[in-house]
């Protein structure tokens, strides 16, 4: 698998590089098993998942007044805050590479359980698990949520991870979300969220590691991201 790591400052941009990607792959355009990104954005901003409702996951006079800007990704899931802090994977990988990608519980379950199993050896004394439809939690609290979007023959899933995020920050901006799994029990997002006592560095080795993620990636030119995000970024 090849592995790239490559970040914009422009929120947009950051989403539309995973369109790109995932557009070239599923083209045939890209060589090798599939592609690792790894990248984390330098300002906040929030990230509706396709179906969500801005009014009812967002606090957007809040968003408004801080300049926070808001964006729709193609992909499902749950509205999320980004900034430093957050480290985002993104895995984009053809069906044929394996037959646990032929659907999305199998899928969320595999990638999930190979990310639990990378992280585990560096959390001794902590239990992570999966939890819910598609999350990783560190004691029973939240550190990764995860999403896809299926093409015919190829799959985006991508994800966060929490390491040293501003979880006051989600408070502020994030509502509590209409659908909530059952593990969450309610609670405030200071109460289910947890940073990993880990450094950037640390989980983008095991990641990347997990999924013998070495040669370097095909870097998108500026000038497609910039038209994509323009032209095809999905708006609030």
């Amino acid at each position: 698998m090849r592995l790239l790591r490559i970040g914009y400052a422009a929120p947009d941009e950051n989403l539309a590089c995973d369109e790109w990607l995932l557009d070239r792959c599923s083209r045939g355009l890209l060589p090798g098993s599939g592609i690792l990104r790894l990248w984390e954005s330098p300002v906040p901003f929030a990230v509706l998942g396709l179906s969500n409702d801005a009014a009812r996951e967002l606090f957007l006079d809040r968003c408004s007044d801080d300049k926070i800007p808001v964006v729709r990704r193609r992909s499902g899931g749950g509205t999320v805050l980004q900034g430093p802090g957050c480290l985002n994977y993104s895995l984009i990988i053809p069906t044929s590479v394996s037959k646990e990608l032929d659907g999305i519980t199998r899928t969320n379950q595999w990638v999930l359980k190979n990310h639990q199993q990378a992280l585990a050896p560096l959390l001794t004394g902590s239990r992570i698990q999966i939890d819910g439809l598609s999350d990783l939690t560190l004691d029973g609290k939240k550190f990764s949520g995860n999403a896809q979007r299926r093409l015919k023959n190829v799959v985006l899933m991508h994800g966060t991870f929490l390491y040293g995020f501003d979880l006051a920050a989600i408070e502020r901006y994030l509502r509590l979300p209409p659908k909530q799994p059952e593990y969450r029990k309610s609670r405030p997002h200071p109460e289910f969220l947890i940073n990993l006592p880990l450094s950037s560095a640390q989980i983008q080795s095991a990641i990347a590691a997990c999924w013998n993620a070495v040669e370097p990636g095909i870097i998108p030119p500026d000038e497609e991201i910039t038209r994509l995000a323009q032209t095809r970024a999905n708006k609030p």
